[in-house]
């Protein structure tokens, strides 16, 4: 760790980062230099938690199926090589020092008691939920609410009116004892009038009105608008990227992941743009937790931005090179 401009205690927080970046960053709190605490919180985020790992499933599943796990792995190589360098660059311009030197005194080891590991456990667990669950909660109502509202928007076509007539037809076909096909057909009909209708509402949305604002930022990434509101969703929890992207790209539910992958191609969605976003989801900054265990364990607001714009601009960086490269790829291919 010290080759690479690190503490030997920066490990256990980089690794636990491979689960969930907000415990990882507050066991930085072992290390007793601050520049070395500092260092260990910025690199952390670069770490995959396993909040993404749904966003990696989907997209490498649909673009790179035979090839899904390989991609995967790619991205968690990618992060720590991305970990390692931004530690040596943040080493050598803003948190120049020399590390401390690592000496730990191994206490007299014994069996664990149940009782205490729980009791430990429920402490730890607690503090975390008190901490992080109302940022959680109150970046998910924000979310919503940026989606849900305006409830009248000006829509291209009357879609209630068309449903309206479509039911019509079903309920009159019913009564006739018609249960072939064209009721299938009809009913499938309503499906897709719905899924427009919820995917214009979301382009004229607060989100979706944001998501067009910030399009151009993400255009040379070969993510459209509607990525862009993923992404921008995933500010307040990873998880939140799929589920937005469902609703945004008009999925199937009753087709799973197949249904999705369809949805993304169908988009115009390419394996470099697919790659291309995945790179950013792994860099970016994790989630609205992250961001207040970084202003809780820095004790700054000035670091707290700067791990904001910095795991930005990497990510962009990154995800750029990803694009073109992914893209003369597929022309030579």
């Amino acid at each position: 760790m010290h080759t690479i401009g690190l503490h030997g205690k920066s490990f256990i927080p980089m690794l636990m980062g491979f689960g969930c970046n907000v415990p990882a960053i507050m066991a930085a709190r072992t290390l007793e230099n601050n520049k070395d605490r500092i260092l260990t919180i910025l690199i952390t985020p670069f770490m995959s938690c396993s909040a993404r790992l749904p966003v990696y499933i989907i997209l490498a599943g649909a673009f790179f199926p035979e090839r899904a796990g390989n991609i995967i792995f790619s991205l968690y190589i990618l992060g720590i090589i991305v970990a390692v360098l931004s530690g040596k660059l943040l080493r050598s311009t803003l948190l120049k020092g020399e590390e401390a030197p690592f000496v730990m005194e191994l206490p007299p080891y014994r069996v664990p008691m149940a009782k205490s590991l729980v009791i430990h456990m429920w402490d730890r667990s607690k503090m975390f939920l008190k901490k992080m669950g109302g940022v959680i909660l109150a970046g998910s109502i924000l979310v919503w609410g940026l989606s849900y509202f305006p409830r009248h928007v000006d829509y291209s076509t009357d879609y209630d009116f068309s449903i309206a007539s479509v039911s019509k037809e079903i309920e009159f076909l019913e009564k006739n004892s018609d249960t072939g096909k064209k009721i299938e057909s009809l009913e499938q009909k309503i499906f897709n009038l719905e899924a427009e209708k919820n995917k214009e509402h979301a382009e004229k949305s607060y989100m979706g009105r944001m998501g067009n604002f910030v399009s151009p930022f993400f255009e040379p990434l070969g993510i459209d608008w509607r990525g862009s509101v993923a992404l921008i969703t995933g500010f307040v929890a990873k998880e939140i990227v799929v589920s937005t992207m469902g609703v945004l790209y008009g999925v199937d539910s009753k087709d799973g992941e197949s249904g999705f992958g369809a949805a993304l191609k169908s988009s115009g969605m390419t394996s470099a743009s697919a790659y291309s976003m995945m790179v950013f989801v792994l860099l970016y900054i994790p989630c609205v937790a992250t961001i207040a265990a970084i202003k809780e364990e820095s004790g700054s607001l000035k670091w707290t931005v700067f791990s904001v714009v910095y795991t930005t601009l990497v990510a962009w960086s990154f995800s750029f090179a990803a694009f073109k490269i992914g893209s003369l790829l597929e022309t030579i291919v």
